[in-house]
Formats: C-alpha cells, structure tokens, sequence
C-alpha cells in the first residue's frame, strides 16, 4: 500500500493550494484518512481528518481555511488550502488507515511528505 501527495509548492499569503494523496496497492477498505503538517524544528501536528462517511474535523488554526474532502471510489484525500499565510509553512503529510487485501487488522500508512511553502 502506498500513499504519494502532490500539489504543494510555492504560494504568496493569501493564496491556494489543493493536495491531493491517492491511496495504492492491494486495499480492502480505508478507515479514517487525513493530513498531517511538520514545520522546521516542530513536531508533527493534525490539519484536518475525515472518516470513512465524510465527517471532517479540523485543527483550529485552519478552520474557516481549510476544507478536507474524500473521493472514496478513487481512495483518495484531498485538501484545499484557501487565505494561506506565512505560518503554514510546512511539509504536509498524508496518512490513512487501511485494510489491506493481505494483511488482517488495520495500519496506519503515512505517504512521504510534500512541501507548501507560503511567502511573499
């Protein structure tokens, strides 16, 4: 199973930026699904996660921001980050728990990680 994130980049504040991260390989079923931010020298904190049935929950420093959405026919996650500033600098992660075709129980996959950068 695999996760690859894409659409990050360079921004100015006040700009956006959609990330999408598709989930790969031999999937029975995916659980919740969400993303994930690390900035230089912090820890790793939640951005947003959905459940399986759309239910969304965000951290404070991006409501009314940033929207998490979920295409379950495509397993994939998606983030639209709108009013971007300086201070969501980060890399952002994808992670989501899956079932997989082979393995019993439910793991948590985490893809490798895309840069957003806002600055002027």
């Amino acid at each position: 199973v695999q996760l690859v994130e894409s659409g990050g980049g360079l921004v100015q504040p006040g700009g956006s930026l959609r990330l999408s991260c598709p989930a790969s390989g031999s999937i029975f079923s995916i659980d919740t699904m969400g993303w994930y931010r690390q900035a230089p020298g912090k820890q790793r904190e939640l951005v947003a996660i959905i459940t399986n049935s759309g239910s969304p929950n965000y951290a404070d420093s991006v409501k009314g921001r940033f929207t998490i959405t979920r295409d379950n026919a495509k397993n994939t996650v998606y983030l639209q980050m709108n009013s971007l500033k300086p201070e969501d600098t980060a890399v952002y992660y994808c992670n989501a728990v899956i079932r997989s075709s082979f393995v019993a129980g439910w793991t948590n996959y985490w893809g490798q990680g895309t840069q957003v950068t806002v600055s002027s």
